[in-house]
């Protein structure tokens, strides 16, 4: 289970304002050593939160045995190899309404295999058009919890092996 992701902003303040009321929760500056970072907070009982860096800070371990550092970096421009589905308590219509009032690149889809049905629906929801997340309305976070199951990947699997070696 994921507790909290960190994702680059060029505004920290306004990105994490805008996933708390996706997810219904709240926002406060970042408790941990790092100024101008906020936190999205659902307040469910997983703890599940958001942490939003200035895009000007990279991870880099600590030295020795020091826990992780935030190092100056080169503000980032393009888009990241990074995304993750979150379930929000909004629907469709208020997802999309947020994403149009920040005008974020807001769009619903279908996923599953090429030439498939979509097993699951999502909304892509680019935070300042660069950094894509996932989100799952409470009608619609049913149908991936469904699909990903172990068994069901396996099964997957074994069709996709058998139609190879045919």
């Amino acid at each position: 289970m994921i507790h909290h992701i960190s994702i680059p902003a060029r505004d920290p303040v306004r990105v994490a304002a805008v996933l708390a009321e996706l997810m219904k929760g709240r926002d406060f500056p970042f408790s941990g050593p790092l100024p101008g970072a906020y936190m999205a907070m659902s307040g469910d009982p997983q703890g599940t939160m958001i942490e939003v860096y200035p895009d000007t800070i990279a991870l880099a371990p600590g030295e020795d045995e020091a826990q992780v550092a935030f190092t100056p970096g080169p503000p980032t421009t393009g888009y990241f190899p990074f995304h993750a589905l979150i379930s929000v308590p909004l629907d469709r219509a208020a997802i999309e309404r947020i994403g149009a009032r920040e005008g974020w690149r807001t769009k619903f889809f279908g996923r599953g295999a090429p030439g498939k049905p979509p097993v699951f629906r999502l909304l892509e929801f680019w935070v300042e058009n660069r950094v894509m997340l996932e989100l799952a309305p409470s009608d619609m976070v049913h149908e991936y919890v469904s699909y990903m199951q172990i068994g069901r990947i396996e099964a997957l699997m074994r069709e996709r092996m058998d139609a190879a070696t045919q």
